[in-house]
């Protein structure tokens, strides 16, 4: 399998042999498919992240809960990725929107990885490459590394929030019912994984900061953001980095702050 990560230059040498996908997402209200249609990297498809990857939004489940594995199937299939296709994915804001595709990918057996450094190349505003549908099979999402609202309130487990640190802190709150963080969450912020050009700080640098905050091994630790779309960048980061699979909380905060009656805490 593929490792989480790969470079622009292992692309260029294997572009005939993988799927590019494009699966930026925003929080801002802009729209992704315009945003994609503007430009994008020759040959990519687009992968609607609300439509494919997650299932409706609702106060139990969040804004971005896991969707039915026959409708991820059913989306993968009609942009003609099938079950062998390698699937290389970006975004334009490092990687941190495209993870959900890779992990979701990665965790149900199939080869994926995210473009190192995002979008580094020529955009082009050609439609959607004509690519056939293809068979994808619905696979089961893998309980193992998936967390519940419970787990992540475990004092046992460390829960990591890979938000910006003003999110985290309660600065400020675009999306979320309330500002702040779960009680006892350590802040590892994603766009911290990255440099100022995209690209992934060195893996020895990544380890220190995990180390920082009680991870040398993801086993068990469970990886939250707003609605588990940006935590999927923390978790390929920690695998990458040598520290193993972490655990997917999808509900997060959108899920987690939706019951005034839970404690949120403030500051750093």
């Amino acid at each position: 399998m593929l490792p989480p990560f790969v470079s622009p230059a292992w692309l260029a040498d294997h572009r005939a042999d993988v799927v590019l996908a494009d699966a930026r997402t925003y929080l801002d209200g802009r729209s992704e498919r315009a945003a994609y249609d503007a430009g994008h990297l020759p040959g990519a498809v687009f992968v609607d992240v609300h439509r494919w990857l997650a299932a409706p939004a609702s106060p139990e489940g969040g804004r971005h809960p896991l969707p039915d594995p026959a409708v991820f199937a059913r989306g993968m299939g009609s942009l003609g990725i099938g079950d062998d296709d390698v699937v290389v994915a970006y975004d334009d804001g490092g990687g941190v929107t495209a993870a959900r595709l890779v992990w979701m990918l990665r965790v149900t057996g199939h080869d994926a990885a995210l473009l190192d450094g995002g979008v580094s190349g020529a955009l082009v505003d050609t439609p959607v490459p004509d690519r056939p549908p293809a068979v994808f099979t619905p696979r089961p999402w893998p309980q193992d590394l998936l967390a519940t609202l419970e787990d992540a309130v475990d004092p046992g487990r460390v829960l990591l929030d890979a938000r910006d640190r003003a999110r985290f802190r309660g600065d400020v709150e675009p999306v979320d019912p309330r500002p702040g963080h779960v009680p006892g969450a350590r802040n590892v912020p994603c766009r911290e994984n990255v440099g100022p050009d995209g690209a992934l700080v060195p893996a020895e640098r990544l380890r220190e900061v995990y180390a920082a905050v009680g991870v040398t091994d993801a086993t068990d630790v469970v990886v939250s953001c707003g609605s588990g779309v940006t935590a999927c960048h923390d978790l390929l980061t920690m695998e990458h980095a040598g520290l193993g699979l972490g655990r997917l909380w999808p509900g997060s905060w959108s899920q987690y702050s939706a019951d005034p009656a839970r404690p949120a805490a403030l500051g750093d």
